[in-house]
């Protein structure tokens, strides 16, 4: 069986994926390969930026919120019926009290469906991600951004997806956006997305057969096609 270039082990040696053999072999050339080993810092500086899961603690007045209102809150009394007016009107207080309650629950309920969709979200992410870099033919590719940053893209045919990593990006004013393209033979650009500064992202949907990657600034928003001249112009063949 003939071996895998060495070039191309570069993703699965970052998810320490790689049989014994093979890593030897890896990092015999990377003491010798300076783009290997920049390739191998990116891709690791990467994956931790995906692997790394931000919850958001709930705001410090939270607790003290519920527990006043859990102390406006009184038992229902008997009914009796002998006393209408009492009973409406103590009711009253309570419905109000309980309804106060509800509401900061609602609050708390919201931050932690919230927390749990972003965690949720990040899984997904490293498990594409993870997909994508693990897979033999991975190849990655760099490109130059005008006016400072560095596009990666990391393509792989077999996983049929492809990681977009964007650093040190220039700041945009805030009526403009960073616009992601993947461009087919035909020479037509298909938009993957929009990015307000640096990204680490698996592109949604098949990349197969595209040419080349692009970065261009937009409206805010976007737009349904690129704004010449590109940002950034990648091959990817």
């Amino acid at each position: 069986m003939t071996e895998p270039d060495v070039h191309t082990l570069t993703g699965p040696y970052v998810l320490d994926a790689l049989p014994d053999d093979e890593r030897v072999r890896f990092e015999a050339h990377l003491a010798e390969c300076t783009f290997c080993t920049t390739e191998v810092d990116e891709l690791r500086a990467a994956a931790v930026k995906l692997a790394t899961q931000v919850s958001t603690p709930p705001p410090p007045a939270l607790k003290a919120n519920v527990m006043s209102a859990i102390e406006n809150v009184r038992q229902l009394p008997p009914v009796v019926h002998e006393q209408p007016a009492v009973r409406r009107r103590f009711g009253r207080r309570s419905v109000l009290a309980l309804a106060a309650a509800a509401a900061v629950v609602a609050v708390s309920g919201g931050i932690a469906i919230d927390q749990y969709r972003d965690r949720t979200a990040a899984e997904q992410a490293n498990r594409q991600m993870a997909a994508v870099l693990s897979q033999p033919d991975a190849r990655t590719v760099h490109g130059a951004v005008q006016g400072g940053g560095q596009a990666t893209v990391v393509v792989s045919a077999k996983a049929d997806k492809s990681v977009v990593v964007l650093r040190d990006l220039p700041k945009l004013p805030a009526d403009r956006t960073y616009q992601l393209w993947m461009i087919d033979p035909g020479q037509t650009a298909h938009s993957v997305g929009l990015a307000a500064g640096d990204l680490t992202e698996v592109i949604n949907g098949s990349t197969a057969g595209m040419k080349a990657f692009g970065l261009t600034v937009e409206p805010d928003g976007g737009s349904p096609k690129p704004t010449l001249p590109a940002a950034a112009l990648i091959p990817l063949t």
